[in-house]
């Protein structure tokens, strides 16, 4: 009998510790004492998984490497008897799935509404299996986004409702900080790591366990993958707004398009139509549950956003090397027990490490926050939302008063810095003590600040969790709480107040055939990567019921 070859599943070694100041060359020496096989035995490596452990006073870096051996090792006996579970796995290679056609006539194109990430990824998925799809989006394609952005707004303080951080290719996520975190994980998130790389995409996102792109290379990616959609016969069309729908007998029919804000409407015939409006087209949601689309109010996030110097980040987290160059800068991820009292715990959200603070809103006199990062997180501040989950039925809210609850803080916030779209700002110290800040005012938010009472634009319930979370994070983190922290408000775009209903099979919008709400507008999703792939898996219901176009 001839050598009989061993044919083995690649094996996964976890917890794998690196010192700062050692090359990941060393990586292989450690793979192979772990599992007991001499480095020539090992066929191929590979990083799959890399995460800064800096919880025991030392810094260091955690891998886990994915390991073929060499035909004729026993992997089974060699390591998984020898070594404990959470450090060596075998995993089965995994193959997608067969895309199966469905066989109903489609009765027109595919639409997707809004180009943001939800409807990015499904308009992507669609073209991709031929059923060149029509994008409508309310705004403009990233160039001239960017200069409306940049120059009308920042520099003359002109806001366009059409073209802004929230409307426009790539939707919020655009200008977003680019953070590709996910509780997920599973193939599909990995897919959209996947398309996000091949798009342009350093490849760290697909090891680094806090994946992020930076919103410096976010435009371009937006812009590439856009291109491709077309290549594969997609058709996406800016400056088109949705503003109507038909439903007959609970079937979508059609919708009504304006182009620009001032143009007629035009009807268009439609077959299932996808809606990943994001979570600040309150117009659109307004309309579509005025044409009975169901919707239903669920628990969502209000506060504020706190900005420190980032050397005193990096201080905090890791202590004595802060500032060593291969760690770049500190981010963290807080809980204040309880500080809400009965409404539970105020926590941080969107860390925004060497970032700044952005505008959020997308009607003219209106101040919401947000966060983003540039891609080497240069900026010499971080930032991040401190909010409180409010539950609307408490407060006696229904959807559409949910929004309104909302813009209601949003709409004080302009008027009390004086209509100029700059931020309210108020130093930690001075809100503690409640009196106005004084001085020079220094902050990464691009229109200014003006010191104001924080109080003043935010409901009672966040200031007192922010007044009792405030010394306990003080005395974990000298600094959080000083004069150098400045807390900037409101946060109230950290998700959406509202869902609509929709069938878990189909995933079409209830008593709405046709209709296919996706992403954080529909409040299914929480960043891009849950968005993106909430429209993957609702294109995928479009391809499994209707037949390929010919």
């Amino acid at each position: 009998m001839g050598y009989q070859y061993h044919i083995l599943m690649p094996i996964v070694v976890r917890n794998l510790s690196l010192p700062l100041d050692e090359s990941e060359d060393a990586l292989l020496s450690l793979v192979s004492k772990r599992m007991h096989v001499s480095p020539q035995d090992i066929r191929s490596w590979a990083v799959i998984r890399r995460a800064i452990d800096a919880r025991r006073g030392q810094v260091e870096f955690v891998y886990q490497i994915e390991v073929e051996l060499e035909a004729g090792i026993d992997a089974e006996q060699q390591c998984m008897n020898k070594l404990r579970r959470q450090d060596v796995s075998s995993i089965a290679p995994t193959e997608d799935q067969p895309i199966v056609y469905g066989r109903e006539a489609l009765p027109e194109r595919p639409v997707v509404v809004g180009f943001g990430p939800s409807g990015m990824f499904a308009a992507l998925r669609l073209s991709e299996h031929g059923y060149r799809p029509i994008v409508l989006e309310r705004g403009r394609e990233v160039q001239r986004r960017h200069n409306d952005v940049m120059v009308s707004y920042y520099k003359d303080r002109q806001f366009d409702p059409t073209s802004n951080l929230l409307f426009g290719e790539g939707g919020a996520g655009t200008y977003s900080d680019g953070k590709l975190y996910t509780r997920r994980n599973n193939a599909m998130c990995r897919h959209v790591l996947e398309k996000l790389f091949l798009f342009g995409a350093d490849p760290d996102i697909l090891i680094n366990t806090r994946p992020h792109i930076g919103s410096d290379r976010l435009p371009t990616i937006c812009s590439r993958l856009r291109k491709n959609i077309e290549s594969l016969g997609g058709e996406v069309r800016f400056e088109q707004q949705v503003t109507d729908l038909a439903v007959n007998d609970h079937v979508l029919t059609s919708i009504s398009v304006r182009e620009g804000q001032s143009a007629p409407q035009k009807s268009m015939r439609v077959g299932p139509v996808i809606f990943g409006i994001g979570h600040s087209a309150r117009d659109t949601i307004t309309m579509l549950a005025s044409r009975g689309v169901h919707i239903e109010t669920k628990p969502f996030q209000i506060g504020v956003r706190i900005e420190h110097p980032q050397a005193m980040v990096d201080q905090w987290q890791f202590g004595a090397v802060a500032g060593h160059q291969r760690l770049g800068a500190a981010e963290y991820h807080l809980v204040a027990k309880d500080a809400a009292n009965e409404l539970g715990d105020m926590f941080s959200f969107c860390m925004c490490p060497g970032g700044i603070i952005l505008p959020s809103h997308e009607s003219p006199g209106l101040i919401a926050t947000n966060g983003a990062s540039r891609a080497h997180r240069s900026s010499l501040y971080g930032n991040a939302g401190l909010v409180i989950t409010l539950d609307p039925a408490k407060l006696g809210l229904g959807p559409i008063e949910s929004l309104a609850y909302q813009r209601k803080w949003e709409e004080k916030a302009f008027k009390l810095t004086g209509s100029t779209y700059r931020v309210p700002v108020q130093r930690a110290t001075d809100f503690l003590n409640h009196q106005i800040s004084t001085g020079s005012l220094e902050t990464t938010y691009p229109l200014g600040g003006a010191w104001v009472d924080i109080r003043a634009t935010i409901p009672t319930a966040v200031a007192e969790a922010l007044e009792q979370a405030l010394p306990g994070l003080e005395e974990k983190m000298p600094g959080f709480a000083g004069p150098d922290a400045l807390i900037t408000a409101p946060e109230t775009r950290a998700s959406a107040p509202i869902r609509f209903t929709r069938d878990p099979q189909t995933r079409e919008a209830i008593e709405t055939a046709g209709l296919y709400p996706v992403g954080e507008g529909a409040g299914y999703a929480g960043g891009i990567i849950s968005a993106a792939v909430d429209g993957i898996r609702s294109a995928d219901q479009i391809i499994a019921r209707y037949a390929r176009p010919r």
